[in-house]
């Protein structure tokens, strides 16, 4: 039951976050070559990634300092805004942050406290979405999901 909550949710988030548009987002834009730790932080290294089919990569960053992960979507090649997004949630908490709007390099950097807990993250670049849950916990295997509208 558990599972099943926290996957509804995630996935809730996830419709929220690649179903919206934010029409005040302001447009992040950045150099070719970005890092998450340029998006998220320095003191953030990166836990795990996942390709937006071939326009992209998200990125799940940690700080062991402040126990907060850090989600950032970086295309491959910067150029006109097109629609992003990057979000994060933790079930057991059920908190999360997201971001999205139309973007020239990067979407982010999303914030949330998951010392200890399973997360749920991912991104999109255009129309291709990917999805990772239950992600960076222990022997847990992970379930990623990559589609394209």
């Amino acid at each position: 039951m558990r599972f099943t909550r926290s996957v509804l949710a995630a996935s809730a988030l996830a419709a929220l976050t690649v179903g919206t548009t934010t029409a005040l987002a302001s447009p992040a834009s950045a150099a070719p070559n970005t890092t998450p730790q340029k998006v998220c932080g320095s003191a953030y290294k990166t836990v795990n990634s996942a390709a937006v089919g071939s326009l992209g990569t998200v990125y799940l960053t940690y700080n062991a300092a402040n126990g907060k992960n850090c989600v950032t979507t970086i295309r491959n090649n910067p150029g006109t805004a097109v629609d992003m997004s990057a979000w994060v949630y933790v079930p057991d908490t059920e908190t999360g942050d997201s971001d999205e709007g139309r973007y020239t390099s990067y979407a982010g950097p999303t914030y949330v406290y998951g010392k200890g807990h399973c997360v749920d993250w991912g991104g999109s670049i255009n129309n291709v979405y990917v999805a990772v849950y239950g992600s960076n916990c222990g022997a847990k295997k992970e379930h990623r999901v990559t589609f394209t509208r």
